[in-house]
């Protein structure tokens, strides 16, 4: 019996899923490389820490951007790596693998995704689009003739679809995401208070006091970065309401493909949602009060999925039994031997 991996390959970061083990593993998509022998020196996590701390000839690269493979070679090296170190043992047969891409990729970019896949050591290479990984993770059942929104944001891109049946009815894909709330905040403290900070500050200012709707009392955190008058390191203290300033243009865009989609969505189904409300799925559905901004906006009830953050990974592994089951069509998803 092969083993069944499910890789939600993101911008931001891989999970990987394994049958009847769970998510086995959460790494940043960050690979360190040496410019002179092309060599690779660390990947995931390890690899992230050296994000702006790395010598002239070694360069901490993202392969992936916007949802889709901007480096094929190193994309390739980093979805073997994280394979090898979840399986934990030489496979006797190789493994059947599902990856989730973002719902408006093209044919040659899908295509680079399931070449990786099967260079990366796969008998048999699944494509499944993000936001059906993200309902079955949270627990839709989307085999159903009844309409289930969801709204997946992710690190790069953020995936808006009605499901029915098994497929995707109506969907948008927008690149706007987690990475750019967080370039939004880079540009909003350079701009406000002259100060330049980096990609990991910005993240633990999204994190920890970042906000999509107005907080009942403000919170503050501390932060540390260039001045760019004087040119020295400074320390500033950062508010919550500044941050719900920074992000309320990017939190725009994501609520705007939401209008967008229910435009679209045919009556029948748009009643659906209106009973059921829409799932928000994805690291980026974390930020605080985006379920509530966008239940003011729309009038529907938002529910953050109960593991947001691994739910397309949980959804892109189940894939491969849900089509064993008969549930779903492989015409729903990819593949390729």
């Amino acid at each position: 019996m092969g083993t069944d991996i499910g890789i939600d390959l993101g911008t931001a970061s891989v999970l990987v899923y394994i049958k009847g083990q769970g998510t086995v593993l959460q790494e940043p998509s960050v690979v360190a490389i040496d410019k002179n022998t092309d060599r690779i020196l660390a990947v995931g996590e390890e690899a992230r820490s050296m994000l702006g701390r790395t010598p002239g000839n070694i360069v901490a690269v993202r392969p992936m951007r916007e949802g889709v493979i901007s480096d094929y070679h190193i994309t390739e090296k980093m979805i073997k790596y994280f394979i090898n170190k979840a399986v934990g043992r030489p496979l006797f047969r190789k493994p059947r693998i599902a990856i989730c891409v973002p719902s408006n990729v093209t044919e040659v970019e899908r295509r680079a995704v399931e070449d990786a896949g099967i260079q990366a050591g796969a008998r048999q290479v699944f494509i499944i689009e993000e936001p059906i990984a993200a309902a079955i993770g949270a627990g839709i059942d989307i085999a159903r003739a009844c309409g289930s929104m969801v709204i997946d944001i992710g690190g790069g891109t953020s995936d808006v679809a009605v499901i029915s049946l098994g497929g995707t009815v109506v969907s948008q894909s927008i690149k706007i995401a987690g990475d750019h709330f967080d370039e939004a905040i880079i540009r909003y403290m350079r701009k406000k208070h002259n100060l330049l900070i980096g990609e990991r500050s910005a993240e633990d200012l999204k994190v920890n006091i970042g906000t999509a709707y107005q907080r009942p009392q403000a919170v503050t955190m501390d932060v540390r970065g260039r001045n760019l008058v004087t040119g020295l390191p400074k320390n500033i203290e950062v508010s919550s309401d500044e941050m719900y300033e920074a992000l309320h243009e990017a939190v725009a865009a994501v609520t705007d493909a939401v209008h967008n989609v229910l435009e679209r969505t045919p009556p029948e189904l748009a009643s659906d949602i209106a009973d059921r409300g829409m799932v928000l799925t994805g690291g980026g559905s974390l930020l605080y009060g985006l379920d509530k901004h966008l239940k003011e906006k729309t009038g529907i009830n938002a529910i953050v999925a109960e593991d947001a953050v691994s739910c397309v990974a949980i959804g892109t592994g189940r894939y491969i039994e849900y089509l064993s089951a008969g549930k779903i069509s492989p015409s729903d998803g990819r593949s390729r031997r």
